[in-house]
């Protein structure tokens, strides 16, 4: 063959042989231009429908027939048609240009549209009135920038640059639905790798919005954080927050597969202009993303001989392919092959898992030490074996938690990755060891005839005896208690080993931590003959029951002893208030006045109270009404209350004022040792010859004087309670009595009711009064203590009822 194309050369004939190459060279560059030109013609086209779909929201089919009769009206062909639609449709809106738009798109032959008129026949433009048409002039330049995208991250960056002013578009995504159900992210404009990294896949999650976006085929506008990030999984990276954004779906054909977000650092809501321009906005780039043609191709998996093989594997088995980022790290792995007993936390299984992310399917995969065996196993090889690790599981109809652990192992480029479930006898054994140890008891058996013994660990423990040392043989027990509590024991082991009795013996014994209490619980294996052989049983460290039962008896005897000082406590203060208050048997005349008293002791309690009277008769025909009641209950109360009531008698009959005596009487709580308590105290001095009452009160409750059937409590003048201060402030009032009076001087205890007010029981105190004084005027103070005692009292009660009677003569 060299010797023939040397002689060939020879004679000249070179010139034939390159013709025949210049030709294949021209037709090659010919093809090659038809078929740009062909590319270039079907971008220009879907473009231009796309435009009218965005401004009108017509169909695809009626967009390509607008199109076409355009054409025929105006003598253009399809492309010239299109092209004087994307530049023209609108003039461009009057401002500087931007990077971004000020070169005008050239045409077919290279000349700008920018400025050309509308072709004859073309529609008007639509009016920028914030309707669903949105901004005709935005989505014009929008639509010029989109013939010479080449990809969805192009496709991003137009729309970011396009929408940065008239929508306030600070980030765009786009993020495709795949056929597992996950989102990938196609392009973006506005964020930084990293975060493009950490967000290139979302799996199937229900708080995603452009997962609802694409599933009801309407947008989702978030326009404020703290009340969409509680329904929403929101996206943001440090330092920099996006406070509103929308998610579109970008229709087109029926498809819906693609979801643009918008992502704004500015808050506040997006108003109906900014709305529709995003829905033109969308649908313009459906248009460039389906001749873009971006869908991938759903990934069969591993060879069909591979997949046979792993259908008849018995294990819980799937092959992995790792999915790499540009800068070779793994991002995720794919499913190239699963067996059926694979399930993952869907319910998916066997060959509906192949193709899928491994991440979609088992999101424990990414916890950290389990992620960095799988790489350590991908980049040296070596097999990885994880920790086990809890998973909840159906099983027999019911949810169980149980143990697994992955295996790894490399395949080629991929990972064979296997579950291995533990075995139901770990499970027991484990769970054996939870219940000894918490608790607190261990198993032990003994072989009579081998003579042989085993103790579980917690036998060792409770019994302080090391495992090197072996178990107790059965007749040892005996030496475990104290002195005082082994002969029982030692009775029942010789029981049991003599004739087989069971037992269940209580014992203490001492150990490092102190005295434990424990119980020895064991039965015998007797053979054919009934002679024991085998001894089981196990020992229960009772000590903090044990603890709790002696603590409760001594606390039970405490309380007891404590009952009893308290009820001679209260016997003995109630005796000596009898004797310190004498009840009279019937109403007292003093001064022409009527008076009838009661004292009703507190029904709740062991103590008796300081409530007490004084209704004396004066040298000078006067009267002396008190009444007091000293703060507490027992003996200091009853011995306080005598102090006050003698003193007081005592100061008045000497010839003290009120104010005087309750001034003293302060000083006597005040300095008294045996004291030191409170009290409160009305003084009421009556002078028959005038009908006239003086009256003095330290903290206490005012008198209720009824006149005429209408009840109303006297003014208080200014005093504070007894023993409170050191310079206290006293005042009188003077009260003239008519014949009908009625006054009641009366203790906290008559008003007093749990959670209510004091005014409360005042107005129903005087309410009863008035009642009860139509239907008896003359009647005694049971019907009025009935009425308002009722329950249990938990106060003592007090009460002075004086009359004036009505055939007193006025003075």
């Amino acid at each position: 063959m060299t010797s023939e194309r040397s002689s060939s050369s020879a004679s000249g004939d070179t010139v034939p042989d390159l013709a025949e190459l210049a030709g294949v060279v021209a037709r090659q560059r010919a093809e090659m231009d038809r078929l740009q030109e062909q590319a270039a013609t079907s971008t220009v086209v879907e473009r231009a429908k796309g435009a009218l779909m965005a401004l009108t929201g017509c169909t695809p089919e009626a967009a390509h027939e607008e199109l076409v009769q355009r054409a025929k009206t105006a003598r253009h062909t399809l492309v010239e048609e299109c092209w004087i639609t994307l530049g023209n449709l609108v003039p461009p809106p009057e401002r500087s240009p931007s990077p971004a738009t000020a070169a005008p798109a050239s045409g077919p032959d290279g000349a700008g549209t920018v400025g050309h008129r509308p072709a004859p026949g073309a529609a008007p433009a639509p009016a920028s009135d914030g309707d669903d048409n949105g901004d005709a002039a935005a989505l014009a330049l929008l639509g010029r920038a989109l013939v010479h995208v080449g990809s969805p991250q192009d496709l991003a960056r137009c729309v970011q640059e396009h929408l940065a002013g008239p929508v306030g578009a600070d980030a765009v995504l786009l993020y495709q639905l795949l056929p597992g159900g996950g989102l990938d992210l196609i392009g973006h404009a506005g964020i930084d790798e990293t975060l493009a990294h950490q967000w290139h896949h979302i799996p199937p999650l229900s708080d995603v919005a452009a997962f609802e976006a694409l599933k009801s085929h309407e947008p989702r506008w978030l326009e404020g954080l703290v009340r969409d990030g509680k329904p929403y999984l929101l996206m943001n990276s440090p330092g920099r927050h996006w406070s509103s954004r929308a998610w579109l779906p970008m229709l087109g054909d029926g498809r819906s597969d693609v979801a643009m977000g918008v992502l704004r650092t500015r808050g506040g809501p997006f108003d109906r202009r900014s709305r529709a321009l995003l829905r033109g906005a969308a649908r313009l780039c459906a248009g460039r993303l389906r001749a873009l043609d971006t869908r991938p191709e759903r990934v069969t998996g591993a060879p069909e001989e591979v997949r046979t093989l792993f259908s008849g594997l018995p294990v819980p088995t799937a092959l992995l392919t790792p999915l790499r980022s540009p800068a070779g790290e793994v991002d995720d792995y794919r499913v190239d092959a699963a067996t059926p007993q694979t399930v993952d936390v869907l319910g998916r299984s066997g060959p509906d898992l192949v193709g899928r992310r491994a991440l979609e399917c088992w999101p424990t995969l990414a916890e950290e030490p389990l992620w960095q065996g799988l790489q350590g196993t991908l980049d040296e090889g070596v097999p990885f074996e994880s920790e086990p690790y809890a998973q909840q599981e159906v099983a027999a109809g019911g949810r169980e938690l149980s143990l697994y652990s992955v295996r790894a192992s490399r395949a080629g480029e991929g990972l064979l990755v296997t579950w291995l479930r533990q075995e139901s006898s770990d499970r027991q054994v484990q769970r054996l060891a939870d219940v000894q140890r918490l608790g607190r008891l261990g198993w032990a058996t003994w072989n009579l005839v081998t003579h042989e013994a085993a103790w579980s660990s917690q036998v060792y423990e409770l019994c302080d005896r090391s495992p090197e040392q072996g178990p107790m043989r059965v007749e040892e027990l005996a030496r475990l208690p104290v002195s005082d509590d082994a002969p029982a024991l030692a009775r029942a082991v010789r029981a049991l080993l003599d004739h087989g009795e069971p037992f269940s013996v209580l014992f203490r014994k001492k150990s490092a931590s102190g005295l434990r209490h424990l119980r020895i619980v064991a039965e015998a294996v007797r053979d054919a003959d009934g002679t024991p052989v085998q001894v089981h049983g196990f020992v229960q460290d009772l000590t903090a029951q044990r603890n709790a039962e002696l603590a409760l008896r001594e606390s039970e005897r405490a309380i007891a002893a404590q009952q009893g000082v308290l009820h001679v406590e209260r016997m003995l203060a109630g005796r000596l208030q009898h004797a310190l208050l004498p009840m009279p048997r019937r109403p007292l005349r003093l001064a022409g006045l009527r008076v009838d008293l009661a004292y009703l002791p507190a029904q709740s309690g062991v103590h008796v109270g300081g409530d007490w009277f004084s209704a004396i008769d004066l040298p000078n025909g006067d009267a002396l009404f008190v009444v007091g009641d000293v703060a507490g209950h027992g003996l200091d109360a009853v011995a306080t209350m005598a102090q006050l009531r003698f003193t007081a008698k005592g100061m008045i009959l000497t010839g003290s004022s009120l104010t005087d005596a309750l001034d003293r009487l302060n000083t006597l709580l005040l300095h008294s040792l045996d004291t030191r308590g409170t009290a409160t105290l009305v003084l009421a001095h009556y002078q028959p010859a005038e009908r006239r009452l003086v009256w003095a009160q330290a903290g206490h409750l005012p008198p209720l004087l009824l006149r005429e059937g209408r009840p109303r409590y006297l003014k208080r003048p200014l005093g504070m309670l007894l023993g409170a201060t050191e310079e206290p402030l006293y005042e009188e009032a003077e009260c003239r009595l008519e014949p009908g009076d009625r006054l009641l001087l009366f203790t906290d205890g008559l008003v007093e009711r749990p959670g209510e007010g004091i005014e409360t029981g005042l107005a129903r105190l005087a309410e009863t009064v008035a009642e009860h004084h139509r239907t008896d005027a003359a009647g005694s103070l049971d019907p009025l203590l009935t009425a308002m005692l009722r329950g249990e009292r938990r106060d003592d009660v007090c009460v002075l009822d004086i009359r004036v009677p009505r055939e007193t003569a006025c003075l």
